[in-house]
């Protein structure tokens, strides 16, 4: 039996459009992924490893629901280094998503919250959007000789700043926390408008994820992982 494309998720609701035949999805959050990585790998093998989910924005002007393909991934981590992903995933799904960004996308340990720290990253880095989990996927990939690559839909552009009952929502293992949202809103109802607005970007990012999700498995499913990659 061939070893398993891993898709890497950070949030529940992102690993359950990623599920499907043909993958092996792990998801997990920043901290413990790393180790999650390596017991899949060491357990089943993998042909390459996929970044897959949501991302910030970073860039002004771009909307909720525009994908990026990762040309490289800036480990802000570790001062900014740099892992080129596979060109050959990287291009077969560029073409199959013809109005993705190719970028740079940084990687992160925590949410960046406001406008001003995206923008801040955005000088610093010069990527189009980051996320939390597509270094370690890169430094993990590296580390087994793997190819890897990034497909992400941003979630929150880069002029919005998200409102605290956001992050309130969110628990420790990325998964929802109702009772969390309406504790903050509760203390604060004038941000209801800005949490509106957030619902209604996730769920562009929802859609076109699920939109994505059915090409990159057509993708995996031509002999992506290996035909593709050359391996």
């Amino acid at each position: 039996m061939n070893p398993p494309i891993i898709v890497v998720t950070g949030m529940p609701f992102e690993a359950r459009i990623a599920k499907g035949d043909g993958v092996r999805v792990v998801c997990a959050q920043n901290a413990t992924l790393a180790a999650e990585l390596e017991a899949v790998i060491a357990s089943e093998g993998a042909r390459g490893l996929v970044s897959f989910g949501t991302a910030g924005g970073l860039i002004p002007g771009v909307k909720p629901g525009q994908w990026v393909i990762a040309h490289k991934v800036l480990d802000m981590p570790q001062q900014a280094r740099e892992s080129v992903t596979s060109i050959p995933w990287a291009e077969a799904l560029r073409r199959a998503i013809p109005a993705a960004l190719r970028a740079d996308l940084a990687g992160v340990t925590a949410p960046v919250v406001t406008a001003q720290d995206k923008a801040a990253l955005f000088r610093e880095s010069g990527a189009a959007a980051a996320d939390m989990e597509s270094h370690i996927v890169a430094r993990v990939a590296q580390a087994h000789g793997l190819p890897f690559v990034v497909a992400r839909v941003v979630i929150d552009p880069a002029e919005r700043s998200l409102p605290p009952a956001a992050l309130a929502g969110m628990r420790s293992d990325g998964s929802t926390d109702i009772l969390g949202v309406l504790r903050s809103l509760a203390g604060n109802p004038l941000q209801l408008p800005a949490l509106l607005r957030v619902g209604q970007d996730a769920g562009r990012a929802k859609k076109a994820m699920q939109y994505g999700r059915q090409i990159v498995a057509l993708k995996l499913g031509e002999g992506f992982g290996a035909k593709a990659a050359g391996i």
